[in-house]
This record gives C-alpha cells, structure tokens and sequence, in this order.
C-alpha cells in the first residue's frame, strides 16, 4: 500500500476461510458466543434464583450478586497474566471453559429449595410460591390444606383467601407471628462452589480468547478490525439467544432447566474448541513448552502450578462470596486507592513529558468508567427485582418472563453499533466527532438519565405497575450510554498507555470495572425491600424505596457527566491530539 511501510505477510492474508477472514476466527467466535450464552443466561436468572429459591433477603443477593461480577472481572488479571508468562492462550481458555462447564453443570443441582415458615400461635405454616418470577402467588400451607394469600397496604396484615382450608381467620396481623427460613446446606454450598467455579472460568477464559482474535493477523493486517468486530458480534449473538431461551425455559419449566441449558450450551462452546484447535495454527500456545514443564516444588511443574493457582482462586472466590454480606465496603474502597496510588506513582517516577500526561488520561479513562458500570450493572440485580414485581410486562397478550428483558441490551447494540461505527467516521470526515472525553462524559450522562426516565414511568404509574415500555427505555437510553462508553475507553487505554504499561493499565482497567460491580451492588442493597416467602410484602413502600434510590443516584451520575464534559478539553489536551 502506498504511504505504508508496514510489510503485510501474504501468507496471513491468504487464509480467507470464515467470511474473509481466518479459519480461527470462526471457532473463537462460536466459542465465545456460547460462553456469553451461558454467562448471560444465569445472570438473568441468578438473583430471582438467590430471593426465590433460595430465600435470601434482597440485600443479600445484591450483594452476593455484586460480588459475584467484581471477582469475574478481577480474576481475568491472574488468568491474563498466567496465560502470557506461561501456559499460553490456548491452555487457558481450554482450562476455563472446562471450569465453567462444571460451574454452570452444578448450577443445575438446586435441592428442594429453602422453605419460610410463620409461627403463629405455637403453630407453624409453610408460605411458598406457586411458580416462579414476579407474579408467582404465595401460598400458606398447613396440615389442614392450602390457601393463595396477600399482604394489604403497609403489609401490616396477612390476608387469607381460603381461611377455612388452613383453620385460619380472614387476617393475621404481621406483628403477631415470628417467621424463619430452613435452607439445605448442601445446596447452598453447591451454589457457591458453581459460582466460584464459574468466576475462575471467566478468569481464564475472557482476556485470553481475545488475545487470541488478535494473534490470528499479521501486523499491518487490514482484516484485524474487522476481525474484533466480527467477534464482538458472537459476544452479542450469544447474550441475545440466551435471554430469549435460558430465562424463558428457567422461569416457566425450573431453574434447574434454564442452568441446565447454560451448561449445555458452554459444553458445546468447550467442544468447538478442543475439536477444531489445529485452527488456530499453533499461534496461541505456550511461549516456551520447556519452561511450562519446568519444575516448581516436587512433581509439581509450572503448567501443574497454573491449574492449581486456579484451584486456589475457586477457593477464594467462593469464600467471598459465601461471606459477601462480611466484606466491609471500606476494604473495597482502599483496594481501589492503593491501585490507583501505583498508577500514578508509575506516571510520575518512570514517565515525562508527554509520555506521562497520556498515562494521565488513561487513569482517567480508568476511574471514569466507575459510575457508568456501578448504574449498569443494576440491569443483573435492582432491575431484574423491579422488573419482576413491579412492571406490567403483558405483552400482546402474553406475560413475558422478567429475564427475558435481558435480551433488550443485547438486541440494542446489534442494532445501533453499525450505526454507531457509521456515525463516528462520518463526523470525523467533517471533523466534528466529539473527542473520546466528550464521549464518555455522555456515557455517564445516559446511564443517570435512563434511571431518571424509569423514574418517570413509576410516577406515571401512579398506584399500579409500571408499563413496560419504560424498560425498554432505560435499556435503550443505557446501550446509547454503553455505545459511547465501553469501546471507546478500551481504545483509549491501549492507545495512551506505554507500551511497556498497557497490560498494567489494562488491568487496572478490569480492576476498577469489578469494583464498580461491586459497588453496583452496594446500590442494589439499598432498594432492598421486606419479603416473605420471597415476595414483596409492601409494594408502595418498595416503590417509593426505588424511587428514592434511583433519583439519587440518576442525578449523581448526571451530575458527575456534566462535570467530565467540563474538564474533557484537559482530558484532551492530555491525550495530545488522540481521538
């Protein structure tokens, strides 16, 4: 190409298999798209599954569930690493898809379930659901029978529809019977060692599958771009099937058939890539077969190591989140400075001049991305809570499952990024595409204002549910956020860091986005409301408790968007000239 002196190797370009592109591309998007089938599946199901099945609190599964996302996050920096230094992409994400087969396998093995009882004059009574997801009933069962029950405004009574079929009166005050909750340990135990197997996977297997995409084109390879977009596609086509297909199946035949089908489906992502691995051309092996079989401590090697390096983060992921409700915020707070007290000491002893103002706006970039993500992520815990109790979501005569809705992100952004992409160059031939500070500071703005729209429709709502139509608002309003955010930071970190710190700030960059998951989280539990039986007890004070919390943290973001739009000519300036 004239004007380039880059040397494109003809051989690279002459792999055409997979819609112009290399054979390896096709296996590492089909393996991705089902290992996003799986993921997002149970992450639409898991915190109806923690307050249903389970019967934690809403607080508790707010926070389990955000502790859950930060570790899946964090770990890809130990499972990035490992696969670099010494057991290659290729080892990697074979070992994480395996772990995630088992964790998603055993999400299947769900018990019996928790059951609440109410004591109520030295007589105990079981209260149940009849089904599962937002408009299940509850059910009072006794040892004369059964009977549909509700709560009256201010849940101050239980009232009983059937109270001769449970030698009952018509109403019980709620102050006058004590309540308890009976769980199956081993159940419980089963469900935290799945999700801690399922963040080890994640670990090994996100970061690491990417690099690969990459390795698969020579420098200078005009496909390459197009090559990550193409994958990015099987990230989306996976997270769309699965909410169209795992919420639905989980929601009305079980839970333990929609995580069922989760691990079937990252089975089948497993197999693609162990069977069609010679694709890949040997380019995501170890970077040195002799050292990998180095030994460490007795029989044990270096490859032996890594695996069991994973072992022990399935050993800690599971204890964190198995005490998730202990983990003091503070301790979350400091991690986040210590690492941010590195980064800048990095800029300042090993950098200058310009080197040094773009490590800058890449910590920037890194610690911008928190409130987008910590509003975001409420799509996976407040909002499916929301959703499913309070949201009229009969759709054309059909009542559509609460994880269903998890579809809306996915399907917007295979919608809008091409227009997007097409958007970004056309404003750039005119020259007038907002700088990449302009466009996060709007990222942050969307995410305020999608919780602000939502507002409005529970205002609008007035005494009754809210009309769904304004949850496809606030996923539409945060895809345009996320369109403007997620891969426009990415960009910008590889980009301004040095070279010799790109891993470092990537990972920083993974770090503070499981922190904002974490902090999701924090957010979450305060829009925890009383249930019983796993069911809103309440529904007017629930309301308002969202109303509260949402406006609050809409304005704060909004807030917080105006003021990086004030300071992006700095951030700019910084960046020296980047886009």
């Amino acid at each position: 190409m004239a004007g380039n002196d880059v040397k494109v190797s003809n051989k690279g370009l002459s792999d055409t298999s997979f819609f112009g592109h290399p054979r390896g591309l096709a296996i590492l998007f089909f393996t991705e798209m089902w290992e996003r089938f799986s993921y997002y599946g149970m992450r639409g199901l898991l915190v109806l599954y923690l307050t249903q099945h389970f019967l934690f609190s809403d607080e508790r599964s707010a926070v389990m569930y955000g502790a859950y996302t930060a570790l899946v996050y964090v770990m890809t920096i130990i499972g990035g690493s490992l696969a670099d230094k010494y057991l290659g992409q290729r080892k990697a994400v074979t070992f994480g898809a395996i772990l995630l087969v088992l964790g998603h396998g055993l999400m299947a093995f769900e018990g019996s379930g928790s059951k609440e009882y109410i004591t109520f004059e030295g007589q105990d009574y079981q209260i149940t659901l009849e089904g599962r997801g937002g408009d299940a009933p509850q059910v009072l069962i006794s040892d004369t029978g059964r009977s549909l029950i509700s709560f009256n405004e201010g849940a101050s009574q239980m009232l009983i529809a059937d109270p001769g079929a449970v030698g009952l009166p018509n109403t019980i005050a709620t102050d006058s019977f004590t309540t308890r909750v009976e769980r199956e340990a081993l159940y419980v135990n089963i469900l935290y060692l799945a999700l801690a197997l399922i963040i080890a996977g994640v670990g090994f297997l996100k970061a690491n599958i990417s690099t690969i995409v990459g390795s698969l084109y020579d420098l200078g390879d005009p496909r390459r771009d197009s090559g990550f977009t193409i994958f990015y596609m099987g990230i989306n086509l996976g997270a769309l099937l699965s909410s169209l297909t795992i919420g639905f199946i989980g929601i009305i035949y079980g839970w333990n058939w929609g995580f069922g089908l989760a691990g079937i489906g990252m089975l089948a992502g497993l197999t693609i890539f162990l069977i069609f691995q010679p694709w890949l051309e040997g380019k995501a092996d170890p970077p040195s077969m002799e050292k990998l079989k180095q030994k460490v401590f007795g029989p044990i090697n270096i490859e032996w190591a890594c695996y069991l390096t994973g072992v022990g983060i399935i050993v800690f992921a599971m204890l964190t989140v198995m005490n998730s409700h202990l983990v003091p915020e503070w301790f979350v707070g400091l991690l986040g400075i210590f690492v941010l007290i590195i980064l800048i000491g990095y800029a300042f002893l090993k950098l200058a001049g310009i080197e040094r103002e773009r490590m800058f706006a890449a910590i920037y970039f890194v610690l911008a991305q928190i409130p987008f993500w910590a509003l975001f992520e409420q799509a996976g815990s407040s909002l499916t809570l929301f959703t499913a109790r309070m949201v009229d979501r009969e759709m054309f005569g059909y009542m559509v499952p609460t994880p269903v809705f998890q579809f809306l992100n996915a399907g917007f952004i295979v919608m809008f990024a091409p227009l997007f992409a097409w958007l970004w160059i056309s404003m750039s031939k005119r020259k007038i595409e907002p700088s990449a500070p302009v466009k996060f500071a709007f990222g942050v703005f969307l995410a305020g204002l999608g919780f602000l729209a939502l507002v409005g429709g529970i205002a609008v709502s007035g005494a009754g549910l809210v009309a769904v139509w304004f949850i496809f608002l606030i996923y539409w309003i945060h895809t345009m956020g996320e369109l403007m955010l997620s891969p426009v930071g990415l960009s910008a970190v590889t980009k301004l860091a040095p070279a010799r710190a790109v891993g470092m700030t990537m990972g920083a960059w993974f770090l503070y986005s499981g922190l904002s998951n974490y902090l999701a989280g924090i957010i979450a539990r305060g829009t925890g409301a009383e249930t019983i039986g796993g069911q809103l007890t309440d529904v007017v004070a629930a309301k308002a408790t969202y109303v509260t919390v949402y406006t609050n943290v809409a304005y704060v973001a909004m807030g917080v968007g105006l003021f990086m739009l004030l300071i992006s000519p700095i951030i700019k300036k910084w960046m020296h000239q980047e886009k």
